[in-house]
């Protein structure tokens, strides 16, 4: 029975590389009559708020005159606009680094540097296999890559997975076995010290990526001598079932980005280079990989948000870190609301670890280049960070005072701010998908609005809370 569900799985893999180009040209359109139902709700809506706000006009005057008759009314409104008119201003400026914004082309087979790709692993079972063979696919010179696969003492069958893989694979790929589960950043620990390359490339055992993924991923090292860290381009794996969230969040990753991290990527800043795949210099590593594996937060040994670490640290040895949108790879994400929030806390208590990190070096002469995008992309974190408690304070006042006017000028700001998303995704992939970011973006604001407090108020927690 296990050989055959080998054998089938070997025949679907044989298919997906022409998926991923069905995906990358957006041709993967959904026919599930649910998601389509949903969509239009979501659409629907949004426009009767937006018709509820233009019915209620004279209400929202006299809510806004009475305001300007009080000393309280009159800060919590020039608060307001004033993060507004920050908001607004941000995204132009992000708007114009993405206008800015060229992926770096493939450099020639001679001049591609050595390249050891690690995968640890965790209970990912077959998923394992696919990616290393994948991985195995690259159109990259096979006597300059070294595959590498970790398995972090994994309960299910993720070792004979791995096994199946070496037996077909041979010599081009090295796999090992932690002596028990002592997390992701342990098994990246031991494979930077296995690995030989010039490069190391980090890819998540539930992700799959293009043929020429590597090749593009690798070769801003080429070009640029400063570049110390390279992200990749994350999209869905798991988009062509019939589970929403998958596809709400393909449109969330590609605003994420091709939008977000083309903008840092201009400024030679970006931020997070994410575990489904990132490059790192060797040298830049081993710059900073005792501080990387010792680091603790709060008096506790840090066990999540290894990739954003290891980002911050790079950017503080004064490296650039850069985005590359032609090398892609697809990885599972969560299809249950459960899983999404957990996702998120864990993102979200690295993003307030790692920011305080920050805040230690960016107003410092950290590098030789310009640092003010830097500050500038710190500044717009911190913001955030700050500004959390207030807004779900405020949220929850008006929500007392007026429901109606709250709920309706509420979804009409989601119209308004999630078009942005739609029109992305609809010229760079799918017009009908694209609308899932309206829906999206209603499940979020109502539904994860608590994700950032909540991660601010148990930032000192461990826990990875996804794996099982």
């Amino acid at each position: 029975m296990k050989t055959n569900t080998i054998a089938s799985e070997q025949l679907n893999y044989s298919t997906k590389e022409s998926a991923f180009n069905e995906f990358s040209k957006g041709k993967n359109k959904s026919r599930d009559l649910r998601g389509i139902m949903v969509r239009a709700s979501s659409l629907a809506l949004l426009f009767g708020a937006a018709y509820l706000v233009y019915a209620l006009q004279a209400d929202f005057t006299r809510y806004n005159l009475d305001g300007l008759d009080s000393t309280w009314g009159m800060t919590v409104l020039a608060i307001t606009g004033s993060l507004l008119l920050f908001r607004a201003g941000f995204f132009f400026y992000n708007l114009y680094l993405y206008l800015r914004y060229k992926p770096i082309s493939s450099v020639n087979n001679e001049d591609l540097p050595t390249c050891t790709v690690i995968v640890p692993a965790y209970n990912e079972g077959k998923q394992v296999w696919a990616t290393l063979m994948s991985l195995a696919k690259s159109d990259y010179p096979a006597h300059k890559l070294e595959l590498l696969a970790i398995d972090d003492g994994s309960k299910d069958n993720t070792w004979e997975w791995m096994q199946k893989a070496k037996r077909e694979l041979g010599d081009r790929v090295s796999i090992y076995q932690q002596p028990e589960n002592k997390g992701k950043r342990h098994a990246l620990y031991r494979g930077f010290h296995i690995g030989t390359g010039e490069v190391f490339v980090t890819v998540d055992s539930d992700s799959e990526v293009t043929s020429d993924t590597l090749r593009n991923l690798v070769s801003p090292f080429v070009v640029n001598e400063k570049c110390g860290a390279v992200a990749g381009n994350i999209r869905v794996l798991n988009n062509g079932k019939k589970a929403m969230l998958p596809k709400m969040l393909d449109v969330s990753f590609v605003l994420s980005f091709e939008f977000v991290r083309s903008a840092e990527s201009s400024l030679e800043s970006v931020l997070c280079t994410p575990g489904a795949l990132a490059a790192y210099r060797r040298k830049a590593v081993f710059g900073c990989l005792d501080e990387w594996i010792n680091q603790t937060f709060m008096g506790k040994a840090s066990d999540i948000g290894e990739d954003r670490a290891m980002t911050n640290m790079i950017l503080k040895q004064g490296y650039h870190v850069l985005f590359q949108r032609n090398a892609f790879a697809y990885t599972n994400v969560p299809e249950k609301y459960t899983g999404l929030y957990k996702m998120f806390i864990r993102w979200g208590r690295s993003n307030v670890r790692e920011n305080i990190a920050m805040a230690k070096y960016v107003f410092t002469d950290f590098r030789e280049s310009s640092k003010t995008g830097s500050r500038l992309l710190f500044l717009n974190q911190v913001l955030k960070l700050v500004m959390s408690y207030p807004t779900i304070l405020m949220m929850l006042f008006f929500i007392s005072m007026d429901p109606v006017l709250f709920l309706s000028s509420t979804l009409l700001s989601i119209l308004i701010w999630s078009s942005f998303p739609v029109l992305f995704y609809a010229k760079r992939y799918n017009l009908s998908e694209s609308f899932w970011a309206y829906s999206y973006s209603i499940l979020y604001t109502f539904g994860l609005f608590w994700i950032t407090p909540y991660a601010i108020a148990t930032a000192s927690k461990r826990g990875w809370l996804t794996r099982g």
